[in-house]
């Protein structure tokens, strides 16, 4: 429990660190942090936080190139795998929920180095 804490406090910082960032570079910090006020609908489902779909599209948005599109996805898989508690079903559906498309799916078989 004490992790989590840990885990949602570091992502509240990136949230609010991420805009000061301008770099070319899509990083994963820059994507825990779009993705920080998911967290609680990826683990419980039911409605997604207000600032998660700004986030997401935010996100989309700054993949611009194939290197920020496959660094994403490998920061996805690490931030599902390392974040206890995801259901990868409700980490498939946040897209669309979000009104907004990604060329992968979002899954733990998901080859990144293949996403364009």
């Amino acid at each position: 429990m004490a992790s989590l804490k840990v885990v949602c406090a570091l992502f509240m910082c990136m949230v609010v660190a991420a805009p000061l960032i301008t770099e070319a570079a899509l990083t994963c910090p820059q994507i825990q942090a779009g993705l920080a006020p998911c967290l609680g609908y990826l683990q419980r489902g039911g409605v997604p936080a207000g600032g998660c779909c700004p986030g997401i599209k935010r996100l989309v948005g700054s993949a611009t190139t194939t290197a920020d599109r496959q660094n994403a996805c490998k920061c996805l898989k690490t931030v599902a795998g390392a974040v206890k508690g995801i259901n990868p079903g409700y980490a498939a559906a946040l897209p669309s929920l979000c009104g907004v498309k990604i060329p992968y799916k979002i899954s733990a078989s998901t080859n990144c180095n293949s996403v364009k």
